[in-house]
């Protein structure tokens, strides 16, 4: 017969290191080279890379990307020139618009 004992917790588990702030929003809009760029992989290498939309149209493909800083949309822009883009053009976000609910008034 074996016996179960109690393992206290850790009473001071090592701290994980806060993420770092992604205050610089862009959208990038890329039209492919030769060969079309494996979107999962850039997403998984790269943790500024949100969200994507495959396009008909003027661009291939369009990022949503939330950077910490020039430094990181630099290298997510060398990412995917490396990658095979034949085109990038990234637009920064000033403002994100969101739309209010209606708000009805009654007729005098």
């Amino acid at each position: 017969m074996t016996a179960l004992q109690l393992v206290p917790e850790d009473p001071d588990p090592e701290p994980e290191p806060p993420e770092p702030a992604r205050a610089l929003h862009a959208l990038a809009r890329v039209s492919y080279g030769p060969v079309p760029l494996d979107f999962d992989r850039l997403a998984a290498e790269h943790p500024a890379v949100q969200g994507g939309l495959s396009l008909a149209g003027d661009a291939d493909l369009e990022l949503r990307l939330a950077c910490t800083g020039p430094e990181e949309l630099r290298a997510v822009a060398a990412a995917l020139q490396r990658a095979g883009a034949a085109r990038i053009r990234i637009d920064l976000v000033l403002r994100a618009l969101t739309p209010r609910p209606v708000t009805l008034r009654p007729v005098p």
